[in-house]
């Protein structure tokens, strides 16, 4: 079969490779699951691996598959498979279980191992395939009336993850009635976070880099009744002049400086919640004793969040339908570049590559017709 794989840790290797077709018995105790591959999201993961910046390669293998946004159909199940059947559509999560007492209790996206395993990622070949085998222990269903936006659901995992442990963590408050938001980043996990956030009923504010006149992201984020404003227009704390300051902050930039601008912008008893993956060795001055003081007298919290778990997609799945209900067609708008057929890789990395001039939101194979 074919498959978009690149060499870990080398630039620009991106390449269709071809694969022995994986069988159902390659996972034990007859729970596998065959997959036919449908859609693939590709990301700045990605795009990042294939610049050489991380990754690892299988056991055994001199190359890794990519690929960790999917949505498939299931060809075959094993003997001990009661969950799905022949035909079912299926989002596969990322994470599987290293060794960690976390890994043991399924809650491998809080491994404390150095070493993970992650599919598309690390040690682990990903979703860029015309097929791939599964536990079912790792699958989820998908809806029928969801189908055309499914490829969305693993970006929409993670920002369940965290909005769902801030209102974990502020159980320490005995009652929590955030109402304001604010979502810094407003790419893909940007909306995504933002939709989530207007799911639940809060007054959303987002904030990007690019001007708002003529930006599709920003119409698309006032369309669901947020706000948008640009951070080359309006700085955090003015914006918290404007706002007034936030009970909950999402930051999803990859530009870690705002995450400390963000602190400042937290009401009493609010969280921030980071995801972003900084690299590098980028330095910012900060009024330590300032924030360090509003933290401590205004019981303010930060947490940061990777990954998910099951748990995380069946939310996205609630989410994704009832979006739908409330926002039809919203999340589609956002699927903004379809390439059909995995040898047309380097079409998508072309994207990736120039996301901003193509005004690519979400970029994606169609590796089969739903």
């Amino acid at each position: 079969m074919k498959a978009v794989a690149v060499t870990p840790k080398q630039a620009n290797t991106v390449r269709l490779v071809e694969m022995d077709k994986p069988k159902v018995s390659d996972i034990p105790n007859g729970r596998g699951v065959l997959v036919e591959v449908l859609r693939v999201g590709a990301c700045g993961t990605d795009r990042e691996i294939n610049n050489g910046e991380y990754g690892i390669a299988p056991e055994g293998f001199d190359f890794l598959v990519l690929g960790h946004e999917n949505l498939g159909r299931v060809v075959e199940t094993g003997e001990n498979v009661k969950e799905f059947q022949k035909g079912d559509f299926v989002v596969a999560s990322v994470r599987r279980p290293g060794h960690s007492i976390y890994d043991l209790i399924g809650e491998q996206d809080m491994t404390t191992d150095d070493d993970y395993f992650e599919r598309g990622i690390s040690r682990l070949h990903g979703y860029m395939a015309e097929f791939y085998v599964e536990s079912a222990d790792w699958l989820v269903k998908i809806p029928p009336a969801i189908l055309e936006i499914a490829v969305l659901l693993e970006p929409l995992s993670i920002i369940e993850k965290g909005i769902s442990q801030a209102f974990e963590i502020q159980e320490r408050m005995k009652i929590w009635r955030p109402k304001t938001a604010a979502v810094f980043g407003t790419g893909t996990v940007g909306l995504l976070t933002s939709l989530a956030f207007r799911l639940r009923g809060f007054e959303v504010h987002a904030f990007g880099k690019d001007k708002r006149e003529g930006y599709f992201n920003a119409d698309l984020l006032e369309e669901i009744g947020a706000t948008y404003d640009s951070t080359m227009e309006i700085s955090v704390a003015d914006s918290v002049k404007k706002y007034g300051e936030y009970d909950a902050i999402f930051e999803c930039t990859g530009y870690s400086p705002i995450a400390f601008q963000a602190m400042e912008a937290l009401n009493q008893n609010g969280v921030l919640i980071l995801s972003s993956v900084t690299g590098g060795d980028r330095k910012t001055e900060v009024p330590a004793d300032k924030i360090n003081q509003q933290f401590v007298l205004g019981n303010r919290l930060m947490f940061g969040t990777v990954n998910a778990n099951r748990e995380h997609f069946e939310m996205g799945v609630k989410d994704l339908a009832l979006s739908e209900a409330m926002y039809q067609g919203w999340l589609k708008k956002m699927l903004t570049h379809k390439v059909e057929g995995l040898e047309n890789f380097g079409k998508v990395f072309d994207i990736l590559n120039n996301a901003a001039a193509n005004k690519a939101i979400k970029v994606y194979f169609e590796v089969n017709k739903i």
